[in-house]
């Protein structure tokens, strides 16, 4: 069982930058694949960004490439989602989301992940 509370939302202009912060709680949290989900109103919830349980791997979805940066921090159960450069697109609800990947490799479907966290406003006005 994995416990997960994001932390980090916040109102910013247009170009500003936010970092979210998800604390992990239970165990074998080093085994798990990471993922950052984001729901606006309205829509459906989308994939963000992934990182491996090694932090070798990451995978972003398109519109946030090269603005966005994923990271984790396995000693403090902890995974990062830097957001620079912020749209007032971006503005949704980030969740935190955990799938368990001993073997590697990366997940990037939302239907993969098996526990998730309440979730944390993220508003960029223009």
């Amino acid at each position: 069982q994995v416990q997960l509370v994001e932390s980090g939302g916040g109102l910013v202009q247009a170009g500003g930058s936010l970092r979210l912060s998800c604390a992990a709680s239970g165990r074998s949290f080093s085994r798990y694949v990471m993922g950052w989900f984001r729901q606006a109103p309205g829509k459906e919830r989308e994939f963000v960004a992934a990182i491996s349980w090694s932090a070798g791997s990451t995978y972003y979805t398109d519109s946030v490439k090269g603005r966005f940066t994923i990271s984790r921090d396995n000693a403090k159960n902890t995974v990062y989602l830097q957001m620079n450069s912020l749209k007032p697109e971006d503005t949704a609800v980030y969740y935190c989301a955990a799938h368990y990947r001993p073997l590697g490799g990366i997940s990037r479907e939302r239907n993969q992940y098996d526990y998730w966290g309440q979730g944390t406003q993220v508003t960029a006005s223009s």
